[in-house]
């Protein structure tokens, strides 16, 4: 009996342990140096959020972050089957606070009623980046392209139409829920950086596992993947060895 109630005590504390790791509301600063930004650029400091899914953003979070950023992207999978709108738009209307919201299409966005969900994004004013781009200008007349595409899971990217859109000289990010875009383009495009999602660092992670990646960069001989952890959870509410997690991403230009 005395076994048995260490047995289940020790299931608990982790149980608890795993719990508190998918309700992190950590916001990492993350400093990426890529040696073709424009320099009249100097920095530009975006905060990413990848898979909410099911959860509340934080007040803590907005707070922490307001005024220190450019723009906000949301890389995918703002909710899943069973999320109220309302709640997504209560999610939204506090990202709004943070600055110009861009948002790429997940996989379980597909799960809600696409078009309404599509019809609130714009109601917020959200620019959904659905296999097109938009374009930041700075003070010198240099540009950055932020080209989106709709996921990859689903088979609804189409990177060559959001190319297209910007065949103009300039600094690309590609922002993809679905990392494994990586795979679909190579130095002919031009993308200097990818942002991701999706993987949830694997969320439950006992070992390493190569289609799961854990949040971090990547980089490959074309480009550098920045991959995040996620917001929130899919199947069961618990996380180990890959918490949640929110980012400010600052671009610096490398020497």
């Amino acid at each position: 009996m005395t076994v048995l109630i260490v047995i289940v005590l020790v299931l608990f504390l982790f149980a608890l342990y795993m719990y508190k790791e998918a309700n992190e509301n950590t916001v990492i600063q993350q400093d990426i140096a890529l040696h073709d930004l424009p320099s009249s650029f100097k920095e530009v400091n975006i905060f990413f959020i990848s898979d909410i899914h099911r959860r509340n953003i934080a007040r803590s979070i907005v707070d922490e972050v307001k005024g220190k950023v450019d723009f906000v992207i949301i890389g995918g999978d703002i909710g899943e089957r069973g999320i109220s709108f309302s709640q997504i738009a209560s999610n939204l209307k506090l990202l709004s606070e943070i600055g110009p919201i861009y948002f790429v299409w997940g996989n379980n966005d597909y799960e809600l009623d696409y078009h309404e969900l599509d019809a609130l994004l714009l109601a917020n004013k959200v620019t959904v980046l659905d296999n097109t781009r938009a374009v930041l200008e700075s003070s010198a007349g240099e540009r950055l392209w932020l080209i989106g595409v709709d996921d990859v899971g689903v088979g609804r990217d189409r990177l060559d139409l959001a190319l297209q859109d910007c065949e103009e000289e300039g600094f690309r990010i590609l922002v993809s829920h679905n990392p494994e875009i990586v795979y679909k383009f190579t130095d002919k495009e031009h993308i200097s950086l990818v942002l991701s999602g999706h993987t949830h660092g694997g969320q439950i992670r006992l070992f390493h596992h190569n289609r799961f990646l854990k949040g971090g960069i990547y980089q490959y001989d074309y480009t550098t993947l920045f991959v995040s952890n996620g917001y929130g959870t899919t199947l069961l509410p618990f996380r180990f060895r890959a918490p949640a997690q929110t980012h400010v991403i600052t671009l610096k230009h490398s020497l």
